[in-house]
């Protein structure tokens, strides 16, 4: 017997990446007797669309989603990324990687890195990339799946994908449309809320219309017309820690399927993104107009593509932050209504994503318990708290000191949580874990040392572990990730053989 409670309708207010992401990750869990979902947007309002690139977990929300894979690869234009390159955010001429997946084998009473870090201090240079098959097999140009079991080196890689976020939202939206979810073709021009209780109680839209629903998803970007302008909630401003707060965007016609990584190239005031997708690059530059124009970031994006460009440059204006609450009486902000974080780590779809699963965990009922409604909001606003000290640790930790830009992010405050984290690896290499970190171990420890974050000492614990002995396992390691990384197929001939996208 159904409770006399439950939620009946459901209206997404938004399109886009986050809406018809909310859509069809609702529509393949609810049953649709049960549940009523109509999501609002308007062809008058383009998407921002440039969340080209993902992290690992894409895979779990698309197996959510019962999204097909090499479905979804063929109609996005998808290719693979085995981590990130970063250029430049150390001296202004360097590079490091930042794998998917681990380095190495744990062994003996301490974690692979803590034995890596020994090896360093007796004499071994050799850096810590030669332990990652996904650093490997990225810049060898190869790719296969990893392997299920966990006792082969295989099941060592990670992978995400880069994808046409516009595509990404129209395949999913025909999934969603397939499974009952309906679309209304409208402008929303005002929210009205109930004088008893302040719960959104419909949305009125431009042709007259109006809809009503017991629960309301603001996937209206950074506008947050419900969490925001209807209810109030106040935004948290990070632009203290990431100073950035404009981007433009520009596609070209090169294409890449030798490279499954994205790039993130630092610059005077600012990073520069490339991303390689089946059937065009996609680029773009993030900068803060304190110290640079639109004509000077337009200059040093133009003057450093690959290929001929397919449109003008797109300028995108946002503020780095996140709401206070996410969730507000009968109203849950997903995507950029409920925060932005520049994509430098390639996190805007994952939030989104742990955003929507984080609701099916705390489904309410009509009677919206503020237990509930307190725990989501905690989880979510420790999850942004922990990626914002992530994407800072990239700008703080550099020795640039070649412009007023790269001046100020090397000796600007940061927050205490990532001070502590810094702390700790440099006293001892090890890797403070708090609840709700985003990028485990494996992310901290690659930018770390990329950055050149360097450790005093290392674990005690290694040393029961002879050096001839820790010599031996960590060359034998080398030799089986150095292997595999040949063995693998180029990165081209898996997506010809497995997911070629069709022409456009």
């Amino acid at each position: 017997m159904a409770r006399q409670d439950n939620i009946n309708s459901i209206v997404i207010a938004g399109g886009g990446t986050a809406g018809w992401m909310t859509a069809a990750a609702l529509s393949a869990v609810l049953p649709p007797h049960l549940y009523s979902i109509t999501l609002i947007e308007s062809d008058e309002i383009g998407a921002i669309g440039v969340g080209e690139a993902t992290i690992p977990p894409i895979q779990l929300f698309n197996r959510l989603a019962q999204v097909d894979e090499s479905a979804f690869i063929k109609a996005t234009g998808a290719t693979f990324k085995l981590g990130i390159e970063f250029a430049n955010w150390r001296t202004g001429s360097d590079r490091y990687f930042h794998p998917f997946g681990r380095y190495g084998d744990d062994f003996g009473a301490a974690p692979f890195h803590q034995h890596w870090l020994r090896a360093h201090a007796l004499g071994d240079p050799t850096p810590i990339s030669e332990y990652s098959l996904a650093t490997k097999a990225a810049y060898a140009g190869k790719f296969r799946w990893p392997d299920t079991a966990a006792n082969t080196v295989y099941s060592t890689l990670g992978f995400a994908y880069h994808f046409d976020a516009l595509r990404y939202g129209k395949y999913l939206r025909s999934l969603a449309e397939m499974r009952g979810v309906e679309r209304r073709e409208g402008k929303i021009v005002d929210v009205r809320l109930t004088a008893e209780t302040g719960y959104v109680e419909s949305l009125r839209l431009s042709d007259g219309g109006e809809l009503t629903g017991d629960l309301f998803i603001d996937c209206t970007g950074l506008r947050a017309l419900l969490i925001g302008e209807a209810l109030g909630v106040d935004y948290q401003e990070w632009s203290r820690y990431l100073p950035c707060n404009r981007a433009l965007a520009v596609p070209t016609d090169v294409i890449d399927l030798d490279t499954p990584y994205t790039r993130a190239t630092a610059h005077a005031a600012g990073w520069q993104w490339r991303i390689p997708l089946q059937h065009r690059l996609g680029n773009g530059m993030v900068y803060c107009d304190g110290f640079w124009s639109e004509d000077e970031a337009a200059r040093a994006l133009l003057g450093n593509l690959d290929g001929d460009v397919l449109a003008d440059p797109r300028p995108i204006r946002f503020r780095t932050g996140r709401r206070e609450r996410f969730w507000e009486k009968n109203c849950i902000a997903i995507g950029l209504s409920a925060g932005f974080l520049e994509p430098l780590e390639s996190t805007s779809i994952h939030l989104i994503q742990t955003s929507i699963t984080r609701l099916l965990g705390f489904f309410p009922t009509r009677s919206f318990d503020p237990l509930v409604i307190g725990e989501y909001n905690r989880h979510t606003t420790n999850e942004y708290d922990r990626t914002r000290d992530f994407l800072v640790l990239h700008y703080h930790a550099t020795e640039r000191s070649d412009s007023e830009f790269w001046n100020h992010c090397r000796t600007m405050p940061i927050p205490e949580t990532l001070a502590e984290k810094l702390d700790m690896f440099r006293g001892s290499g090890r890797l403070l874990k708090r609840d709700f970190d985003l990028f485990q171990d494996a992310s901290w420890l690659a930018v770390m040392l990329g950055q050149g974050v360097r450790p005093k000492s290392y674990d005690p614990l290694t040393e029961s572990v002879p050096p001839l002995d820790l010599d031996r396992a960590l060359r034998g390691m080398r030799v089986t990730v150095a292997r595999a990384a040949e063995e693998m197929p180029p990165h081209a001939r898996f997506i010809s053989q497995f997911c070629s996208a069709a022409p456009t």
